[in-house]
């Protein structure tokens, strides 16, 4: 099992990525959505609407997941952070969806008041996840352990992924 403090796990959370969150719905089944994300080293923080089934998913179970994906074949690498959720709001929502807004957003996006106005009402409250749980894959390792490193020596081998 992996840690937030491990240093590939910290590449990932501090990257610009999409991730995946999950959510379980009232009937069980799984609500994913691809979300930013933003940590602070021992949380991961997502901005949502409130309206949103994610919101009201972790409302009601207190649990989420969010899986990040370098989706690079060359070098494929990969958390799933896994624990408890819960919804923040007021400042302190706004505090870390500030964070967030900065990773993925240029300056001149956030200077915009049209762009900072839609993502202010949109984003209403964040999701704090704390991990239980950390799980992290370096395809990397696979291919040296048990591909005689085929991968690494015939790029090739794997195809382009569709952007």
């Amino acid at each position: 099992m992996a840690s937030l403090k491990d240093t590939m796990v910290q590449e990932l959370l501090k990257g610009r990525y999409i991730a995946t969150l999950a959510t379980s719905n009232s009937d069980d089944s799984i609500h994913m959505v691809a979300v930013w994300y933003w940590s602070d080293g021992t949380k991961v923080y997502v901005t949502t609407s409130s309206r949103s089934r994610k919101a009201r998913n972790v409302q009601a179970s207190g649990k989420a997941s969010l899986m990040i994906d370098s989706r690079d074949p060359q070098a494929s690498l990969g958390i799933t952070v896994a624990g408890t959720a819960k919804i923040l709001a007021g400042d302190e929502s706004r505090s870390r969806g500030a964070e967030i807004h900065r990773k993925y957003l240029s300056a001149a996006a956030l200077a915009d008041p049209k762009v900072a106005t839609v993502f202010a009402a949109w984003d209403d409250v964040t999701i704090e996840i704390t991990p239980s749980s950390v799980i992290s894959w370096d395809m990397r390792d696979l291919d040296r352990q048990a591909l005689g490193s085929s991968f690494e020596r015939n790029p090739s081998y794997l195809l382009p992924l569709e952007r």
